[in-house]
């Protein structure tokens, strides 16, 4: 049963779909935000008072971080090995953060434009350490739009 109008989604069912390849093994996602500058238009008002105008300015680019447990699979390695070598035409690409509601179903999807990796981190290796190995992957992205 899809969620109800005002019902909220819990923030645990989510992927990553880059080129119709969906990877659902995510476990945290972060820094995605929507932002702009802030114009201030400074002026004197009829009556001589001086007063500042808040206006909306130019969208900003964003960047995200996606967490993933360390697999074998190398999608992620090979991402950022186009975009170290400048094969941007290869490395920029168009992808969405989708949120999944109880029943697995897409409830909002938050698509990167001109989207490229800047960074992939692991995890400390440690010996003995009995936690899961991560791989984390930073997307620096030029808009993004809500569905």
């Amino acid at each position: 049963m899809p969620l109800a109008e005002f019902d909220s989604s819990v923030g645990h069912s989510f992927g990553l779909e880059f080129d119709s390849v969906l990877i659902r093994q995510i476990t945290e996602v972060s820094g995605l935000k929507m932002e702009q500058d802030v114009i201030e238009l400074k002026q004197n008002t009829a009556d001589g008072k001086y007063a500042i105008k808040k206006l909306p300015g130019r969208p900003k680019a964003g960047e995200v971080t996606v967490t993933r447990g360390l697999t074998e699979d190398n999608s992620f390695e090979q991402w950022i090995k186009d975009s170290r070598f400048g094969k941007m035409v290869s490395a920029r690409r168009n992808g969405s953060i989708i949120v999944y509601d109880y029943e697995g179903m897409p409830i909002k999807r938050y698509k990167l434009i001109n989207a490229w990796p800047k960074s992939l981190e692991i995890s400390t290796l440690k010996a003995g350490d009995t936690s899961v190995l991560t791989e984390k992957l930073s997307i620096t992205y030029e808009s993004v739009e809500v569905d």
